[in-house]
């Protein structure tokens, strides 16, 4: 079969389409015949080194949806035939993956492929991050960076469904209205505007309830004066590269609270997992969740998808089919 494998870290360019063996199901696993496959920011940090890879050369990609074509011993999940979807295993970017069958959900009627490899991911972190991370309520006030992306786009949606007001930052007016028709109450142009002051401005001084920041070296300082008293900033992702040390004294200003949550926390059991994707599965299909899939890319394509994405150039989820 074909997959992608990463020899060595570095740039878009070390991203190679090789031939490997297909998998065989181990116990406990099932093999997936994969139809698409989620873009996120995590490949990046393993295709850098930032995040370091189990070993080299390693196939990347932490989200996808398939059929499942085997299954190994003492497999109870899932059977062959069904229709699947899964995150936060490694090797998605392969025409097969082997899975761990506890970490596999069966797609609904009226999820497609494409839809269940866009929500389990970035859906599950904005649901997390709503409700686990700082449950939002009506009244509660959000600032969303990079909400024109794929999670920004569905936490902007969560959030505004529960009730919360959004500020949400985009680089461009096109990104912009993106956010705008996701709900968001009010929309600022970074690159042109300082999103403390706005933030301030908009609040009445006040700040917000919960920033969260998907981005970073380049947004955390101000995000973290953004907050009003006790608010929280949810730091959930680097796409702007790692934040420098923190001294605890920043975060005294305000009886502040900063947190580094990760998905995998939040889908710890199989239970968890089964809520959080079953709650997106129902939104999507009643209509109250809508996924903008931005852009897809053939498999074999993916260093030029990696490239839009650190790029900026991209929108919404990111699919490689």
């Amino acid at each position: 079969m074909k997959a992608i494998r990463i020899h060595q870290n570095g740039g878009p360019e070390v991203l190679r389409f090789d031939d490997v063996p297909a998998p065989e199901p181990q116990a406990g696993e099932a093999v997936v015949k994969l139809h698409a496959r989620g873009l996120n920011f995590i490949d990046v940090y393993f295709r850098k080194g930032v995040y370091k890879a189990p070993q080299f050369p390693f196939t990347p990609g932490m989200e996808a949806a398939g059929m499942v074509t085997a299954v190994g011993a003492n497999v109870n999940e899932v059977k062959v035939g069904d229709r699947v979807a899964y995150a936060m295993v490694m090797g998605a970017y392969a025409e097969y993956a082997s899975v761990p069958s506890s970490k596999l959900v069966k797609l609904p009627e009226g999820i497609d492929f494409n839809q269940g490899a866009a929500i389990m991911l970035q859906g599950m972190t904005a649901h997390y991050l709503t409700h686990s991370t700082f449950p939002l309520r009506p009244g509660s006030t959000a600032l969303v960076h990079a909400a024109a992306g794929g999670v920004g786009l569905l936490l902007t949606q969560v959030a505004r469904f529960l009730g919360a007001t959004v500020y949400a930052t985009v680089g461009t007016e096109a990104k912009g209205e993106l956010a705008r028709r996701a709900g968001a109450n009010e929309v600022i142009i970074y690159s042109r505007q300082d999103f403390e002051t706005e933030v301030k401005k908009l609040t009445g001084g006040r700040g917000v309830d919960v920033v969260y920041d998907s981005v970073g070296a380049t947004t955390f300082d101000k995000s973290l004066s953004c907050l009003a008293p006790r608010g929280m900033l949810a730091l959930y992702g680097k796409s702007s590269g790692s934040v420098a040390a923190v001294d605890p004294d920043l975060l005294a200003k305000g009886s502040l609270f900063l947190t580094r949550p990760s998905l995998a926390h939040y889908i710890a059991t199989r239970e968890e997992l089964l809520a959080r994707s079953g709650d997106l599965f129902n939104w999507v299909t009643t209509g109250r969740l809508r996924l903008t899939i931005g852009h897809t890319f053939p498999l074999s394509e993916a260093a030029r998808a990696h490239q839009e994405l650190e790029g900026r150039l991209t929108t919404g989820k990111v699919l490689l089919v």
